[in-house]
Order: structure tokens, then sequence, then C-alpha cells
């Protein structure tokens, strides 16, 4: 299924955590935080001034975005979970 974010909203894929410390510790499961990186899988158009005038995304589909912790609201797609946020949660793109 496909789905595409209307206005200024974003779906991201969040990217993968280390599963070791630097110092070679494994981290379970259980204690590992959930990343605060991602990849923009899909956006929407934009936003829209009140003149109706169209705000152009500043992310595209592929980029690796930072975005805040509790940032977006957690969608289940085809058995992945993405997260959708408005295009404001996202703190810089990571070149």
């Amino acid at each position: 299924m496909a789905l595409k974010p209307l206005h200024d909203r974003v779906l991201v894929r969040r990217t993968e955590s280390d599963e070791k410390t630097t110092g070679g510790l494994i981290i379970p499961e259980s204690a590992k935080e959930k990343p605060s990186e991602g990849v923009v899988v899909s956006c929407g158009e934009g936003a829209r001034k009140d003149s109706g005038e169209l705000i152009e995304m500043a992310v595209k589909t592929g980029d690796t975005i930072l975005f805040g912790k509790w940032s977006g609201t957690e969608v289940t797609l085809d058995g992945e979970e993405l997260l959708m946020m408005k295009e404001s949660d996202i703190m810089g793109i990571i070149e």
C-alpha cells in the first residue's frame, strides 16, 4: 500500500541504530533508544500561505534527516513502522 502525505507532512523511515558501543559492548533491543535520524520516504507538496501561494518543501524523498526525539506519529504500513511528521519537526538534513 502506498501513502502520500498531505500538505507539509513527511513520511520517514528511522535508520537502524548501532548494536555495539564504541567499546565493543553489545546493546540489547530492550535498552536501545529509538533513533532520531531517518530517511524521507515521501513528502507532501508543501504548506500554503493565507494567500494560497505554495511554500515548497525543504526536504525531498531520499534525504537523511535529524528530528526531535518525540516528533511524529508512528504509522504501520505493510508491517513496517514509519513516522509521519510535519516538516517543522525536522531539525536538519544530514549531508
